[in-house]
């Protein structure tokens, strides 16, 4: 019986300089699995014609499905980049989020990412006898041991030799690749993929994506510190997350272009080779194009908001996003967070590392002592550069380990919970015709019954309820507000916590054991969208455990009815559903109450639950006795559930509840063709990770070893969701990646002519 399954990608891409064009091959490949899964799951009428790699990957989830009768679909919805990486990622989530393609990308990068096209003309030497002097250093460097000689094949040598004279003759002790230059390459892509034919949005409805850049702000902003003494430091913050998200929604971009842009310069402007990032230099680029960008008050507020207030942020220069944070694990865990979900899900972060090893070699085994200039450099680039990600693993299996000690205490604890509830309701329950009226007094007849039971538990399961409660209104009303600064953030909590102190919300008696008061559970009706949320996510995980045994044509009525109350409360946490309270938020000073109600009713939470009971009725009606008994025991018995978890979630829900896996894409794990990892396989390593800015051939090696590495890892993570006993046939591993290799060989023989070498001798090492 076919079951679905959605492998769900959160990539994270480091920095890598000039192997930007790799991580174009990998992140390219990545996209077109990603096509190739809608097209698996779109109607024969809609999928439109296929080749290469992506013919490989459709029907490779097609064999995947008539062997272990999992439909499998892939999802990209979080991706977070580091310098090359974050520039990838901005052009990568414009074509998952909008269907544009990365075709029209490949040849920009070929063409447009080499010396001559990004040294500015200001920098460049005015004549062959400019900077005489530093011919010998390029000399040198052309015939040093990891040089010219030794690595680029013998028709493009000269071609190095040339452009490596060119870059060190030009004007030193200033940048020498031109900011307005990059820019302008970076529009130019932008306006190519929107130009190319594109297909629908590569999410299902509601699923957002959502975008993180990191960026280095060089003289920082100031950050207050609260201590016990002194109570108040002031501490210089330098680093900075560009956000971008499209809500679930379709749209034609992610964002204005000229915020993507502003992104991925700001991210990749490596410090020496590019000039720092200022606003300034977008506004020129956009002016020479007659191009208006009319958000661009609104997005400096929301991206710079300290500089904004303090009127510095035209004057913020930004530089490369890896300085201080090359692997931005830490927005894409804080964006699992409210994720909906359909059904079963495979959550894989995947990180990209084109070097793991880094370039200067600072292995423990290592015997030469590094030099004056390299100690230097190492210390100020490489290093931080190259930090280890092992708190950022601890993170993410810590939080695997409380969604596997959920899931234990819910199977553990479901028959008593069941028992209960049958015994409160009486077998009749499920012969009844749930309405949407009788749900409701059921809901709320097992949540009194949950708190009798509970004893002097529920006093502390309550109080928690409370606190997150008032943190969402403290949180929902301070976005509304739209100011920046803890201090502010502070002053609406505080005033929250009085007004809920002031209605008597919060008084709990201590026995507890008619659990709240009224005032309490008329707050909590109002405002407890937490307590929605989680119920309807531990539904539909159940729900999704009964997939393997009832047919999809039952319970698909019921799913699609719980993801479309989700998806109605979801909205309730999008800050711009309360613009209308933003000059009650910014007017607060004293007494909450009043903004409270406007709150309340801006939420809507009990219009929301008459319009779920109205969907889950109607749903009810069209599943088998079994079926419904077991959704309604889950259903009515959610309270007893989350008076046992929430407190082990410290009071968070959690959407997901599958544990996290964490695959890593990397020369060194793709070595199917060839082993030996960056050194054996790339030329963009060369000169410090800039070589492939020094020839065509170097960014053509790099990008086509980028789609064979990508294409391979990508196999072995849609071989590895399979479950222990479901496996291919033996063998149909390595004939599936040889497949692909070769299909990626005959896409790109006749685009890439200056490597006809490379392809003969893959060819034989394949096979």
């Amino acid at each position: 019986m076919t079951r679905d399954k959605e492998l769900r990608l959160a990539l994270v891409c480091y920095g890598g300089i000039s192997l930007a064009v790799y991580m174009h091959g990998i992140t390219k490949e990545i996209w077109r699995l990603a096509r190739a899964s809608q097209a698996f799951h779109a109607s024969p009428a809609a999928a439109e014609p296929r080749s290469g790699s992506a013919e490989i990957y459709l029907a490779l989830l097609a064999e995947i499905e008539a062997v272990t009768g999992t439909r499998l679909r892939v999802l990209i919805d979080i991706i977070a980049g580091a310098s090359a990486g974050g520039i990838n990622g901005v052009f990568l989530g414009q074509a998952i989020s909008t269907g544009q393609s990365l075709e029209p990308l490949t040849q920009l990068w070929l063409d447009s990412a080499d010396i001559e096209a990004l040294v500015d003309e200001k920098q460049a030497p005015a004549t062959r006898f400019s900077k005489a002097w530093a011919l010998p250093l390029a000399w040198v460097a052309a015939r040093s041991t990891d040089g010219v000689e030794a690595t680029v094949e013998s028709g493009a040598r000269d071609e190095v030799r040339a452009k490596l004279s060119h870059f060190i003759r030009s004007r030193w002790f200033e940048p020498p690749f031109g900011g307005e230059r990059f820019t302008g390459l970076i529009l130019d892509a932008l306006t190519a993929m929107t130009a190319a034919p594109r297909t629908p949005r590569l999410l299902p409805p509601g699923q957002p994506l959502d975008l993180f850049v990191t960026v280095t702000d060089f003289r920082g902003h100031p950050e207050r510190l609260t201590l016990h003494s002194p109570p108040e430091v002031l501490e210089t913050e330098h680093r900075v997350i560009v956000p971008f998200t499209d809500h679930g929604t379709d749209c034609e971009t992610l964002a204005d272009p000229a915020e993507l842009a502003f992104a991925a310069r700001a991210t990749s402007c490596f410090p020496g080779a590019f000039p720092p990032f200022m606003v300034g230099e977008l506004d020129r680029v956009l002016e020479r194009r007659e191009v208006h960008w009319p958000g661009r008050e609104a997005f400096l507020k929301r991206i710079l908001p300290r500089q904004y207030a303090a009127n510095a942020a035209e004057s913020a220069v930004l530089i490369d996003g890896s300085v201080l944070n090359n692997a931005p694990f830490g927005p894409a865990i804080e964006a699992l967070r409210e994720r909906p979900a359909q059904r079963q899900v495979d959550r894989r972060f995947v990180y990209i590392d084109p070097h793991p090893r880094g370039s200067f070699g600072f292995a423990a085994s290592g015997t030469k002592t590094p030099g004056f200039f390299q100690t230097i450099i190492g210390a100020m680039s490489e290093l931080p550069r190259q930090q280890p990600i092992r708190d950022n693993l601890d993170e993410i299996a810590d939080r695997s380990r409380r969604i596997e000690r959920m899931r234990s205490i819910i199977a553990g604890i479901r028959p008593e919970v069941e028992k209960q509830v049958e015994a409160l309701f009486g077998y009749t329950l499920f012969l009844d015709s749930p309405t949407p009226v009788r749900l409701a007094a059921w809901r709320q007849r097992a949540q009194t019954a949950a708190a009798k039971a509970s004893g002097y538990a529920y006093a502390a399961y309550g109080h928690l309820k409370i606190t997150g409660v008032v943190e969402t209104i403290a949180a929902l009303l301070d976005g509304a507000g739209g100011e920046t600064g803890q201090q502010r953030a502070d002053r609406v909590r505080r005033l929250i916590d009085e007004a809920v102190a002031l209605q008597g919300f919060d008084e709990l008696r201590p026995g507890f054991a008619g659990g709240a008061g009224q005032r309490t559970i008329t707050f909590l009706r109002t405002f407890d969208l937490g307590f929605r949320l989680r119920r309807l996510r531990l539904l539909a995980r159940r729900i999704t455990e009964l997939e393997g045994a009832h047919p999809e044509t039952e319970l698909g009525a019921i799913r699609e009815a719980v993801y479309a109350s989700l998806s109605a409360y979801l909205e309730c946490k999008r800050t711009d559903r309360y613009a209308t309270l933003r000059r009650d938020v910014r007017l607060l000073r004293s007494d909450a109450r009043p903004l409270l109600d406007k709150l309340g009713g801006v939420m809507g939470l009990q219009a929301l639950d008459t319009a779920t009971e109205a969907r889950l009725a109607a749903a009810f009606a069209g599943l088998s006795r079994d079926v419904k008994r077991t959704i309604l025991l889950t259903y009515l018995g959610f309270p007893y559930f989350d008076v046992a978890t929430l407190p082990l979630l410290q009071g968070e829900g959690l959407d997901e509840f599958d544990p996290i896996k964490v695959d890593r894409i990397a020369p060194d794990d793709a070595t199917s063709i060839r082993s030996g990892g960056a050194e054996a396989t790339l030329k963009g390593i060369q000169f410090n990770s800039f070589g492939a800015f020094f020839s065509r051939a170097y960014r053509e090696n790099d990008y086509l070893w980028g789609r064979l590495h990508g294409a391979e890892r990508m196999i072995d993570i849609l071989l590895s969701t399979l479950d222990p006993d479901q496996r291919l046939k033996p063998g149909r591993n390595a004939a599936i990646k040889r497949a692909a290799f070769l299909a990626i060989l005959d896409e790109e023989a006749d685009r890439l002519t200056t490597i006809p070498g490379l392809f003969e001798t893959l060819r034989r090492e394949i096979g």
